[in-house]
This record gives C-alpha cells, sequence and structure tokens, in this order.
C-alpha cells in the first residue's frame, strides 16, 4: 500500500511508449485497492485549448508560447486539486517550438504541481522512430534517428533540473521492444516502494 499522497511525473518523448506503460500502471495499482488518478497533461491542455477553437493537442504545440504557458498554468492548476493515494502526471518534458525546446515543466508548473517523483520512460532511437512511423493516431512529427537521440538527450538534461528544481528523485526507464510488462512492472514497484 502506499504510505503518502504520491504526485508521480511520468514524461518521456513522442514514441516512447509512455500512453501504453501509464494506463499498465494505473491498472496494475488499482488492482492493489489503490485509489489513483491520471492526469493527461495534453488532454487537460485540449479542454481548456477547444475554448480557443482549437481541435486537436498537435494544434497546442504551434500556438504561441505565451498562448501555451496560459495554457499550461489551467492545466496545473486543475491537476493540482486531484486527490488520490497516487495522481500520475502524463506529460513531456518538452515541447518543439519554431523559438526551440519550450519546457513542458518549467518552475512555476512544478512548483504548482509539487511532485514526489519524476519518472523518465526511454527507449532505443530506433524503436520510437519505428513507433512514430507507425502511429496513426496522431499527427506525428517523422524526424532522423540523429533527431530523436538528441530528443533523449535533452529528456537527460532535463529530468535532472527538473529534481533539482522540485527536489523529487528521478529514475529513469527503458521501455525498450518487448519489454513493456516488465517496465510497467519497476514503475508500479518504484511507486509503491517510494
Amino acid at each position: 500500500m502506499v504510505e503518502r499522497t504520491k504526485r508521480v511525473v511520468v514524461v518521456g518523448i513522442p514514441g516512447v511508449g509512455k500512453t501504453t506503460i501509464v494506463s499498465g500502471v494505473k491498472s496494475s495499482l488499482e488492482e492493489e485497492g489503490i485509489k489513483i488518478n491520471l492526469a493527461e497533461f495534453g488532454k487537460i491542455m485540449l479542454e481548456e485549448a477547444t475554448k480557443l477553437k482549437i481541435k486537436n493537442r498537435d494544434e497546442i504545440r504551434r500556438l504561441s508560447i505565451e498562448d501555451q504557458k496560459k495554457l499550461q498554468n489551467l492545466a496545473a492548476n486543475k491537476i493540482s486539486k486531484i486527490e488520490s493515494d497516487v495522481t500520475i502526471i502524463d506529460t513531456h518534458l518538452f515541447i518543439t517550438t519554431k523559438e526551440g525546446y519550450y519546457p513542458g515543466l518549467p518552475l512555476e508548473l512544478l512548483n504548482h504541481l509539487k511532485p514526489t517523483n519524476l519518472i523518465l520512460l526511454i527507449a532505443n532511437p530506433e524503436e520510437i522512430y519505428h513507433r512514430r512511423q507507425n502511429d496513426s493516431s496522431r499527427e506525428r512529427d517523422i524526424i532522423s534517428m540523429d533527431s530523436i537521440k538528441n530528443e533523449i538527450d535533452v529528456s537527460k538534461m532535463l529530468i535532472s533540473c527538473c529534481s533539482i528544481i522540485s527536489g523529487a528523485p528521478f529514475k529513469i526507464l527503458a521501455n525498450h521492444e518487448g519489454a513493456v510488462t516488465d517496465c510497467t512492472q519497476k514503475m508500479v514497484s518504484l511507486i509503491l516502494d517510494t
């Protein structure tokens, strides 16, 4: 059982399999009788963005940084009010914009969310590349292996920065092909053991 309320931020670049892993973790914790909420940052931002006539999540990242920042703050405010044993916050460390990388978890959001744990999911660049190519549910940008490797490297730097700023420990878990169950179990254990 969970000894204290946990707010677990789970991040990873598109194609790493975050949605699959987080869904499995949620199911496993529910089977243990743990009250858990899944806060999908992108969906919550989209709920607010629809008021601006935005139709899908992929359009959000094309907004100005100021508009993205406003949506982030609205979403963080909603998430911070969730009460459960475990809240898993599914989000991204950065958004690629024409100006460069924009942080998905800037200082203001980390202060608002108050995470107890940070988890970065990674996979091999080749695995991510193929997953992005095969994902017809989203308008994924297909980029080179070198760009994917760079995104993974940037993610590793940013997760450590988020840990320093928030004081929450971070863990990097690998979601390689055929290892979804193993990765899911490692995340469940991490949540239950801390």
